[in-house]
Protein backbone atom coordinates (compact mmCIF):
# COMPACT_ATOMS: atom_id res chain seq x y z
CA UNK A 1 0.00 0.00 0.00
CA UNK A 2 1.37 3.56 -1.04
CA UNK A 3 2.33 6.57 1.30
CA UNK A 4 -0.94 8.48 -0.02
CA UNK A 5 -3.24 5.18 0.69
CA UNK A 6 -2.38 5.27 4.32
CA UNK A 7 -2.59 9.01 4.56
CA UNK A 8 -5.88 8.99 3.12
CA UNK A 9 -6.96 6.10 5.48
CA UNK A 10 -5.91 7.68 8.82
CA UNK A 11 -7.60 11.05 7.14
CA UNK A 12 -10.79 8.92 7.32
CA UNK A 13 -10.35 7.44 10.89
CA UNK A 14 -9.84 11.14 12.47
CA UNK A 15 -12.43 12.47 10.81
CA UNK A 16 -14.61 9.82 12.62
CA UNK A 17 -13.23 9.79 15.75
CA UNK A 18 -13.97 13.70 15.78
CA UNK A 19 -17.09 13.83 14.62
CA UNK A 20 -18.35 11.35 17.18
CA UNK A 21 -16.00 13.44 19.97
CA UNK A 22 -17.89 15.88 19.11
CA UNK A 23 -21.56 14.63 19.39
CA UNK A 24 -20.72 13.43 22.89
CA UNK A 25 -19.39 16.86 24.37
CA UNK A 26 -21.84 19.03 22.82
CA UNK A 27 -23.66 21.48 25.62
CA UNK A 28 -22.26 24.44 27.11
CA UNK A 29 -18.50 24.97 26.67
CA UNK A 30 -16.40 24.84 30.25
CA UNK A 31 -18.28 22.69 31.99
CA UNK A 32 -17.97 19.21 33.31
CA UNK A 33 -20.32 17.05 35.08
CA UNK A 34 -19.24 16.41 39.00
CA UNK A 35 -18.75 12.91 39.64
CA UNK A 36 -21.05 11.52 36.59
CA UNK A 37 -20.58 11.39 32.99
CA UNK A 38 -24.02 12.88 31.83
CA UNK A 39 -24.97 15.71 33.21
CA UNK A 40 -28.04 18.89 32.62
CA UNK A 41 -26.43 22.40 31.67
CA UNK A 42 -24.83 23.88 34.81
CA UNK A 43 -27.20 25.69 37.25
CA UNK A 44 -26.07 29.20 38.04
CA UNK A 45 -26.34 28.32 41.97
CA UNK A 46 -24.10 24.91 41.64
CA UNK A 47 -21.44 26.79 43.59
CA UNK A 48 -23.65 28.45 46.57
CA UNK A 49 -22.65 28.15 50.28
CA UNK A 50 -25.21 26.87 52.44
CA UNK A 51 -24.87 27.80 56.29
CA UNK A 52 -23.93 25.02 58.25
CA UNK A 53 -26.07 25.04 61.77
CA UNK A 54 -25.14 22.57 64.65
CA UNK A 55 -28.62 21.02 65.95
CA UNK A 56 -26.97 19.63 69.58
CA UNK A 57 -30.15 17.26 71.09
CA UNK A 58 -33.07 18.66 71.70
CA UNK A 59 -36.72 17.54 72.49
CA UNK A 60 -39.84 18.12 70.87
CA UNK A 61 -43.44 17.35 72.98
CA UNK A 62 -46.61 16.91 72.15
CA UNK A 63 -48.90 19.48 74.40
CA UNK A 64 -50.50 16.34 76.12
CA UNK A 65 -46.95 15.80 77.15
CA UNK A 66 -45.70 19.19 77.67
CA UNK A 67 -49.04 19.80 79.99
CA UNK A 68 -47.84 16.61 81.66
CA UNK A 69 -44.51 17.50 82.44
CA UNK A 70 -44.74 21.30 83.23
CA UNK A 71 -48.54 21.80 83.89
CA UNK A 72 -48.71 24.35 81.19
CA UNK A 73 -47.96 24.71 76.87
CA UNK A 74 -44.10 25.46 76.08
CA UNK A 75 -43.63 29.09 76.72
CA UNK A 76 -41.34 31.17 74.08
CA UNK A 77 -38.01 31.72 75.09
CA UNK A 78 -35.92 32.59 71.46
CA UNK A 79 -36.82 32.28 68.22
CA UNK A 80 -34.59 29.72 66.06
CA UNK A 81 -33.49 30.17 62.24
CA UNK A 82 -36.18 28.56 60.80
CA UNK A 83 -39.21 30.33 60.64
CA UNK A 84 -42.04 29.66 63.28
CA UNK A 85 -39.97 27.15 65.60
CA UNK A 86 -38.53 28.50 69.14
CA UNK A 87 -36.25 27.86 72.09
CA UNK A 88 -39.10 27.05 74.81
CA UNK A 89 -37.86 27.89 78.34
CA UNK A 90 -38.48 24.85 79.78
CA UNK A 91 -35.66 21.98 79.96
CA UNK A 92 -35.85 18.06 80.21
CA UNK A 93 -33.78 15.51 81.76
CA UNK A 94 -33.51 12.01 79.51
CA UNK A 95 -33.17 8.89 81.47
CA UNK A 96 -32.08 6.13 79.58
CA UNK A 97 -30.98 2.38 80.31
CA UNK A 98 -27.18 3.20 81.34
CA UNK A 99 -27.19 6.66 81.97
CA UNK A 100 -28.90 10.26 82.47
CA UNK A 101 -28.66 13.82 80.55
CA UNK A 102 -30.16 17.30 82.24
CA UNK A 103 -31.02 20.43 81.18
CA UNK A 104 -31.96 19.29 77.23
CA UNK A 105 -33.60 22.14 75.28
CA UNK A 106 -37.02 21.37 73.97
CA UNK A 107 -37.84 23.09 71.26
CA UNK A 108 -41.59 24.46 70.31
CA UNK A 109 -44.22 24.67 69.02
CA UNK A 110 -45.84 21.97 69.85
CA UNK A 111 -46.17 18.45 67.83
CA UNK A 112 -48.64 15.82 67.27
CA UNK A 113 -46.50 13.25 69.29
CA UNK A 114 -42.98 13.71 71.56
CA UNK A 115 -39.89 12.76 69.81
CA UNK A 116 -36.10 12.71 71.14
CA UNK A 117 -33.03 14.01 68.94
CA UNK A 118 -29.58 12.59 70.01
CA UNK A 119 -26.31 11.85 68.68
CA UNK A 120 -24.79 8.70 68.03
CA UNK A 121 -22.34 9.47 71.38
CA UNK A 122 -25.32 10.78 73.42
CA UNK A 123 -26.85 7.41 72.82
CA UNK A 124 -24.32 5.50 73.76
CA UNK A 125 -24.56 7.63 76.30
CA UNK A 126 -27.60 6.54 77.68
CA UNK A 127 -27.42 3.22 76.58
CA UNK A 128 -30.30 3.56 73.80
CA UNK A 129 -30.02 2.33 70.23
CA UNK A 130 -30.93 4.72 68.45
CA UNK A 131 -31.80 4.78 64.40
CA UNK A 132 -30.73 7.56 61.96
CA UNK A 133 -33.94 8.62 61.02
CA UNK A 134 -35.52 11.60 59.36
CA UNK A 135 -37.34 13.84 61.85
CA UNK A 136 -40.85 12.57 62.14
CA UNK A 137 -40.51 9.07 61.13
CA UNK A 138 -40.22 7.30 65.11
CA UNK A 139 -42.35 4.36 64.28
CA UNK A 140 -40.43 1.24 66.13
CA UNK A 141 -37.93 3.76 67.72
CA UNK A 142 -36.22 3.05 71.05
CA UNK A 143 -38.44 4.81 73.95
CA UNK A 144 -36.99 7.09 76.93
CA UNK A 145 -38.16 8.44 80.13
CA UNK A 146 -38.68 12.44 80.41
CA UNK A 147 -38.32 14.40 83.60
CA UNK A 148 -39.04 17.99 85.42
CA UNK A 149 -39.13 18.93 88.45
CA UNK A 150 -43.05 18.62 88.41
CA UNK A 151 -43.76 15.72 85.76
CA UNK A 152 -42.45 12.33 84.76
CA UNK A 153 -43.53 10.94 81.03
CA UNK A 154 -42.35 7.78 79.50
CA UNK A 155 -42.23 7.36 75.57
CA UNK A 156 -42.92 4.16 74.38
CA UNK A 157 -40.62 5.21 70.93
CA UNK A 158 -39.55 8.39 69.84
CA UNK A 159 -35.84 8.40 70.00
CA UNK A 160 -33.83 9.33 67.27
CA UNK A 161 -30.44 10.16 65.40
CA UNK A 162 -31.85 12.94 63.03
CA UNK A 163 -30.58 12.38 59.43
CA UNK A 164 -28.22 15.14 58.10
CA UNK A 165 -30.66 17.39 56.03
CA UNK A 166 -30.99 21.03 54.26
CA UNK A 167 -33.74 23.41 54.52
CA UNK A 168 -34.35 24.92 51.35
CA UNK A 169 -37.50 27.18 49.82
CA UNK A 170 -38.85 26.16 47.02
CA UNK A 171 -36.69 29.19 45.39
CA UNK A 172 -33.22 28.31 46.35
CA UNK A 173 -34.04 24.68 45.47
CA UNK A 174 -35.02 25.67 41.95
CA UNK A 175 -31.80 27.47 41.90
CA UNK A 176 -29.61 24.34 43.34
CA UNK A 177 -31.43 22.16 40.43
CA UNK A 178 -32.87 19.94 43.61
CA UNK A 179 -36.38 18.38 44.96
CA UNK A 180 -37.88 17.38 48.15
CA UNK A 181 -36.09 14.07 49.02
CA UNK A 182 -33.51 14.21 47.08
CA UNK A 183 -30.13 12.95 48.72
CA UNK A 184 -27.04 14.66 48.01
CA UNK A 185 -23.21 15.13 48.96
CA UNK A 186 -22.03 18.14 50.46
CA UNK A 187 -18.40 19.27 50.90
CA UNK A 188 -18.05 20.78 54.51
CA UNK A 189 -15.29 23.71 54.56
CA UNK A 190 -14.61 23.96 58.51
CA UNK A 191 -11.61 24.01 59.53
CA UNK A 192 -11.34 19.94 58.55
CA UNK A 193 -12.80 20.32 55.56
CA UNK A 194 -14.87 16.48 54.79
CA UNK A 195 -18.04 15.30 52.60
CA UNK A 196 -21.30 14.01 53.92
CA UNK A 197 -22.94 11.91 51.94
CA UNK A 198 -26.45 10.68 51.86
CA UNK A 199 -27.92 14.51 52.81
CA UNK A 200 -31.78 14.48 52.79
CA UNK A 201 -33.33 17.81 50.42
CA UNK A 202 -35.86 19.25 52.41
CA UNK A 203 -38.04 22.02 50.45
CA UNK A 204 -40.95 24.02 52.09
CA UNK A 205 -42.26 27.91 51.92
CA UNK A 206 -41.42 27.84 55.28
CA UNK A 207 -38.27 26.95 55.30
CA UNK A 208 -34.54 29.13 54.91
CA UNK A 209 -31.76 27.82 53.99
CA UNK A 210 -29.84 25.94 55.90
CA UNK A 211 -27.84 22.62 56.81
CA UNK A 212 -28.50 20.94 60.37
CA UNK A 213 -25.52 18.46 61.58
CA UNK A 214 -25.21 16.98 64.57
CA UNK A 215 -22.34 17.64 67.07
CA UNK A 216 -20.12 14.08 66.12
CA UNK A 217 -20.27 15.50 62.68
CA UNK A 218 -19.78 18.97 63.50
CA UNK A 219 -16.70 18.21 65.73
CA UNK A 220 -15.83 15.71 62.96
CA UNK A 221 -15.41 19.20 60.37
CA UNK A 222 -14.05 21.37 62.70
CA UNK A 223 -17.52 23.36 62.38
CA UNK A 224 -17.98 27.07 63.47
CA UNK A 225 -20.61 29.21 62.94
CA UNK A 226 -19.16 30.44 59.96
CA UNK A 227 -19.04 27.14 58.36
CA UNK A 228 -20.95 26.87 54.70
CA UNK A 229 -21.68 23.50 52.95
CA UNK A 230 -21.68 23.57 48.72
CA UNK A 231 -23.83 20.67 47.12
CA UNK A 232 -21.17 18.62 45.06
CA UNK A 233 -23.43 15.81 43.67
CA UNK A 234 -26.67 13.84 43.97
CA UNK A 235 -26.78 9.66 44.91
CA UNK A 236 -29.47 8.84 42.15
CA UNK A 237 -26.44 9.31 39.34
CA UNK A 238 -27.83 12.81 37.79
CA UNK A 239 -26.00 15.95 39.46
CA UNK A 240 -28.66 18.44 37.69
CA UNK A 241 -25.46 20.35 36.05
CA UNK A 242 -23.99 20.85 39.32
CA UNK A 243 -20.22 21.56 38.14
CA UNK A 244 -16.51 21.15 38.65
CA UNK A 245 -14.48 24.07 36.78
Amino acid sequence: MDERAIKDILEGVLKNVLSQMGGQTAGQPGCQPAYQPHAAPCCEGGDTPIPVELSARHVHLSEKDAIALFGAPLTHARDLSQPGQFLAKERVRLIGPKGVMDNVAVLGPSRGSSQVEISKTDARILGIDAPVRQSGDTKSTPGIILASQTGIVGLEEGVIIASRHIHMPPADAKKLCVADGDLVSVRIDGDRPLVLEDVLIRVNEQFKLAMHIDPDEGNSAGWNSKVNGRIISRKNGAVHGLCSH
